[in-house]
C-alpha cells in the first residue's frame, strides 16, 4: 500500500501555493493572458527565492490548473516559457522539474547570494567502532524475527521482567560460556540498551543504593579509552584515575585506594593486546584484598586473528567482575542490545535501578536475539566477519608496506582497528590532512585521560584507524587515500 501511495504522489506532484494576485498594470485577471502572465510571475519567483528548491518536480498541467481554476493551456505555455527562460527543465517520462541551476536565459539577472556551503559527510570513513553496515544479516535477523514472533508467548507482550526476556538470557548464559569463558546463570544478567547504559546503571545516582549508586568512585580506568565513557562517568560524580599502560596492558601494580577499575582486558582499546595473564590474576588478587570490582568490557571479544581466543576474565572469580558486552560491533549498533553478568550481590540493585520501563530494551529485539544466537546463525554470522575483517586487516598491512613502510602498525592481532605509529609530533597535522581528504579517523591524542602525565604514560603520536566502517567496495580507495596522507619517512 504505501509503494502504491508513494508511486501515485510522484506521478501527481507536490501540492504547490503560488499566489496569483495581479498588479493593476496587468492584463485584466479575467482574461487567459493575465493568468498566463501571474502564473509565469509566480513560478518564476518561487524559483528565484528557493521556495522551488533545484530538481522539485512540478505539478502535471492539469492537476494544477484543477488547484488555480485556470486552463490547462494557461499551465503548459506557462512551463513552456521558464523552460525557455532557463528556470525549469522538461523531459519525457521526467515531468517538469525546477532546473539544477535555475538560471534564466537571455536575461541580465542579480546573482542569487550564495547559501552557505552544506556539511557533507566524509568521502572515506575510517573511524574505530563501528562495523561494516553493509554486512548486516538481514535475511536471518528477519527469520528470526519471525520467528520469535510467532512462538512468542501472550505475557511477552505484557508488562515485563527489568531483568530482561528469560529466553535471551537464556540464550547468553550459554553462549557467553561457550564463546568466551563467562560462568554465569540467567538470573545473574541483566540486559541493557548497551555498553554506556551499563556505566549510567551501576553509577547512577538516582537509586535507593546506600551511597547513591550501585557503584561508587574513585574508579580507575585506563590510560587511553574512550573520551565519552568518560564523561559520562564525570556526569554522574565519578573521578576517574588514569592507570598506565604497557605492552602488557594496565598496570595493575599501580592500582591504589580506587573502589572499582574499568578494563579492556581481551584487546586494549584503543592501543591493541590483550591483558598479560599475570596481570589478570593480579587483578583479581587486587578486588579480593581491597573489596573491589572489576568493569570488564568485552567490546569486541569475538574477533581474534593471529592468536587463540582470550578468555573473559570473569570466569577467573565470577564474584569480583562485572562482565559487560553487546551486539554493537559484532552485529550492528542499531540493535541496541547489550547485557551486564553481575555478581549475585549487585543483581538487586542494578534492577532497582533499571526503574522505569521505558528505559527497557525492546521484548521482540530481545526475543528476535535470542533466536538468532540458539540458531546457530550469530555464530555464523561472527565467523564470516572474522574472515572479512581479518582480510581488511591483511589489505591495510599490505598498503602500509608497500607505500609507507616506515610506518609501525599496531594492535592487529583482534578487533576492528588498528594504531599507526607516526613520527613524533605529526599527529596533528596528518589529521587535519585526512580531513581535507575527506578522511575520517581519529588521532590517537583523543582518547588519552587528561590526567595521565607523560612521566606514567609517554605520549605517542599516532592514528587510530577502522577496518570495518568502509563497505567492502569502498575500501580499496579508502586505504589508497589514506596512504596518500600519511608523513614521510
Amino acid at each position: 500500500m504505501a509503494k502504491s501511495w508513494v508511486n501515485s504522489a510522484e506521478r501527481i506532484g507536490a501540492d504547490l501555493h503560488l499566489d496569483l494576485s495581479e498588479s493593476s498594470e496587468s492584463s485584466q485577471s479575467s482574461s487567459q493572458g493575465g493568468r498566463r502572465a501571474a502564473l509565469t510571475r509566480a513560478l518564476r519567483e518561487a524559483v528565484r527565492s528557493g521556495r522551488l528548491a533545484p530538481g522539485t518536480r512540478l505539478p502535471p498541467y492539469r492537476s494544477l490548473a484543477a488547484d488555480l481554476g485556470v486552463a490547462r493551456n494557461t499551465v503548459a505555455d506557462a512551463y513552456a516559457e521558464l523552460v525557455a527562460e532557463g528556470w525549469l527543465t522538461a523531459r519525457q517520462g521526467s515531468g517538469t522539474r525546477v532546473a539544477d541551476r535555475a538560471q534564466p536565459l537571455g536575461r541580465v539577472e542579480r546573482a542569487p547570494r550564495k547559501a552557505p556551503p552544506r556539511a557533507r559527510g566524509p568521502r572515506h570513513d575510517l573511524r574505530q567502532g563501528t562495523p561494516d553496515a553493509s554486512a548486516f544479516p538481514r535475511a536471518a535477523w528477519l527469520a528470526s524475527y519471525r520467528r520469535a514472533l510467532q512462538q512468542a508467548p501472550n505475557e511477552a507482550f505484557g508488562p515485563g521482567d527489568p531483568a530482561g526476556r528469560p529466553e535471551l538470557r537464556e540464550a547468553l548464559t550459554e553462549y557467553l560460556a561457550r564463546a568466551r569463558g563467562v560462568r554465569t546463570e540467567p538470573g545473574r544478567i541483566v540486559i541493557c540498551s548497551g555498553f554506556a547504559h551499563a556505566l549510567r546503571l551501576l553509577f547512577s545516582q538516582n537509586t535507593q543504593h546506600r551511597g547513591g549508586g550501585v557503584l561508587r568512585g574513585p574508579l580507575a580506568v585506563e590510560a587511553y579509552g574512550l573520551g565519552f565513557h568518560r564523561e559520562l562517568l564525570t556526569a554522574a560524580g565519578v573521578r576517574t584515575v588514569p592507570l598506565p599502560l604497557d605492552d602488557d596492558g594496565a598496570r595493575i601494580d599501580r592500582l591504589g585506594r580506587e573502589r572499582a577499575v574499568l578494563l579492556t582486558p581481551a584487546h586494549q582499546f584503543p592501543t591493541g593486546g590483550p591483558l598479560h595473564p599475570e596481570r589478570r590474576a593480579a587483578v583479581i588478587d587486587w578486588a579480593r584484598t581491597r573489596g573491589g570490582v572489576v568493569l570488564e568490557d568485552d567490546y569486541d571479544g569475538e574477533f581474534r586473528y593471529d592468536r587463540k581466543p582470550v578468555g573473559a576474565v570473569q570466569g577467573l572469580d565470577p564474584e569480583r567482575v562485572i562482565f559487560i558486552g553487546s551486539v554493537s560491533k559484532s552485529l550492528s549498533p542499531a540493535v541496541r542490545l547489550g547485557w551486564m553478568v553481575l555478581p549475585e550481590r549487585y543483581v538487586d540493585d542494578v534492577l532497582a535501578a533499571k526503574g522505569e520501563r521505558e528505559a527497557w530494551a525492546s521484548v521482540l529485539d530481545q526475543l528476535s536475539l535470542a533466536d538468532f544466537i540458539a540458531s546457530g546463525a550469530y555464530d555464523r554470522h561472527v565467523r564470516r566477519m572474522r574472515l572479512r575483517y581479518r582480510s581488511r586487516r591483511d589489505r591495510l598491512v599490505a598498503a602500509l608496506a608497500e607505500h609507507a613502510p616506515h610506518i609501525e602498525v599496531t594492535g592487529v592481532a583482534a578487533g576492528l582497528h588498528a594504531v599507526l605509529r607516526l613520527p613524533p609530533g605529526t599527529e596533528r597535522s596528518t589529521v587535519k590532512a585526512a580531513t581535507w581528504q575527506g578522511i575520517a579517523l581519529d588521532g590517537l591524542a583523543e582518547f588519552r585521560h587528561p590526567e595521565a602525565t607523560e612521566t606514567d604514560m609517554p605520549v605517542r603520536d599516532g592514528l587510530v584507524v577502522g577496518c570495518a566502517t568502509p563497505s567492502e567496495h569502498a575500501y580499496g580507495a579508502a586505504l589508497e587515500a589514506l596512504c596518500g596522507v600519511l608523513p614521510p619517512a
